[in-house]
């Protein structure tokens, strides 16, 4: 007949509710952060990985080791990149037929391990020397940034001890093709929007299973100090990466970052708006219009226009966090 008096169901019930939520609490408390000696910054050229890494390196104390690429005329500040791993990158592709800017999306990162494992057009001995310092505990917290990771990372993650987690970052679209036709001869807008949509997406998809810390160039340029102090902190809460070195100061900021980025950009910001509006993704995602070499109504501009508008659909979403979803519905490139 079940309980006759109300108070022992009452009772009864308590006493379940209390002995369920004191097993989930333990079972809370014995789940443990995956620990990982360090993290890879991935982002498409262009988008500010250089300087992100640069903040978090010198203002936040994480170990990149060397030799590094030096600094160049577009990239004053240095680019943070150790040689060694770069020349790898460069290796694994160059053995597939394939560039950083052609070809990327045909990258098989199982047939570049294959290749190492037969010693096929593979040396990995450039990769040796980065392995040497990733897979050294002593060295931890370690940031490894080279925007070729975004393609490559599926070949390095056998080859590393500890999993790494990852810290992306991305930047607009049309600001990223415009910088790549401004810096490589022969280089078309179209062309840059095509990469910016390959690198993100493949960065993506190839850290769908590792830990990640989101960012975008924006949010960095908005506030230095303390978005790099959140990723920091995220990076240690969330996926178990030992506390940076040091913490960054206003110092180190207002020494690394120069103040003119933030003013361009709000520059550029408010001529795109004085375009005609395109299209709104989402509810406040407006897509305006831009000057482009060829004439409305030609086949070059309707192509060019075509993948603008592809890319800053994947923008918005980043922009919304759609794009981070599993099941996301990434765009077929011809």
């Amino acid at each position: 007949k079940g309980f006759e008096h109300k108070d022992l169901l009452e009772d009864a019930i308590t006493d379940f509710d209390n002995a369920r939520a004191k097993k989930r609490k333990n079972v809370k408390e014995n789940i443990k952060v995956m620990e990982r000696d360090g993290f890879v910054v991935l982002g498409m050229h262009r988008s500010g990985t250089s300087m992100l890494s640069g903040l978090l390196v010198e203002g936040s104390g994480y170990h990149v080791g060397g030799p590094l690429i030096g600094a160049a005329e577009d990239n004053e500040k240095g680019f943070f990149e150790r040689v060694d791993v770069v020349l790898q990158n460069d290796e694994f592709m160059k053995a597939q037929g394939i560039w950083w800017a052609d070809r990327v999306a045909h990258y098989d990162a199982d047939k570049a391990l294959e290749d190492k494992k037969q010693n096929v057009a593979i040396t990995f001995k450039e990769g040796e020397r980065g392995l040497k310092f990733l897979n050294d505990k002593s060295k931890a917290p370690w940031l490894q940034k080279d925007p070729r990771m975004c393609i490559t990372l599926r070949t390095w993650l056998p080859l590393l001890k500890t999993q790494p987690a990852v810290v992306f970052t991305y930047r607009h679209p049309l600001e990223v093709a415009l910088s790549l036709k401004k810096r490589e001869a022969n280089f078309s807008l179209q062309q840059g929007l095509r990469l910016w949509i390959i690198y993100n997406m493949r960065a993506i998809q190839n850290s769908r299973d590792l830990c990640r810390v989101l960012t975008s160039n924006e949010k960095v340029l908005k506030d230095p100090l303390n978005e790099v102090q959140r990723i920091s902190e995220e990076l240690t809460a969330k996926c178990g990466i030992p506390g940076p070195p040091k913490q960054i100061t206003k110092r180190v900021v207002d020494n690394f970052v120069d103040p003119g980025l933030q003013h361009n950009k709000k520059k550029r910001e408010k001529e795109l708006t004085t375009k005609k509006l395109l299209v709104r993704f989402g509810e406040n995602c407006d897509v305006w219009d831009y000057e482009s070499d060829f004439s409305d109504g030609t086949p070059q501009r309707d192509e060019e226009k075509k993948m603008y508008l592809a890319a800053m659909k994947i923008y918005c979403d980043f922009e919304s966090g759609a794009a981070y979803q599993d099941k996301y519905d990434w765009p077929e490139l011809p």
